[in-house]
Order: C-alpha cells, then sequence, then structure tokens
C-alpha cells in the first residue's frame, strides 16, 4: 500500500498534525530535530513563521521548493 498525506494542520510551536490517506492520524513534534540540525538550511525552521509555510506536495509535506521534506514513512511511524 502507498501511504500519503491528505492533510498536516500546524498546531503550536513545530508540532503538525498528519492525517494519512490510510486513516492514521499522528502528531509529529519537529522541535528535537530542529534543535539538532546542524545546516543552516535546517535551522532556518527554527523561526516558527518560516516553519509554518509548508505545504502538501503530491502526497508529501514539503517546506521552500523540497528544501526540507521528511519520508513519508518514517512520518507515518511517528519517527523523524
Amino acid at each position: 500500500m502507498v501511504i500519503a498525506i491528505n492533510k498536516a494542520n500546524y498546531l503550536e510551536n513545530y508540532k503538525i498534525e498528519f492525517e494519512f490517506s490510510d486513516g492514521e492520524v499522528r502528531t509529529i513534534d519537529f522541535a528535537n530535530f530542529l534543535k539538532s540540525a546542524k545546516s543552516p538550511m535546517t535551522k532556518k525552521f527554527l523561526d516558527v513563521t518560516e516553519f509554518k509555510n509548508f505545504k502538501i506536495e503530491y502526497g508529501d509535506i514539503v517546506w521552500n521548493d523540497y528544501e526540507m521534506c521528511f519520508p513519508i514513512w518514517d512520518l507515518h511511524e511517528g519517527t523523524i
């Protein structure tokens, strides 16, 4: 089965709630990932305004034309 993200709703801070094509709903907190990032390209998303500026493209969540993205299966499993 191919899993896709149907919806992604920003909640607060660095938390996003995902609804997947198989009906699974999961909330992911990206705070630890972003705070431990070494790359300035990733660290810039510690700015909540930048972080909130995501979109769903082809069933995947992306920021700034794929400047930051994550494997869908990892998000589905709750791991990033």
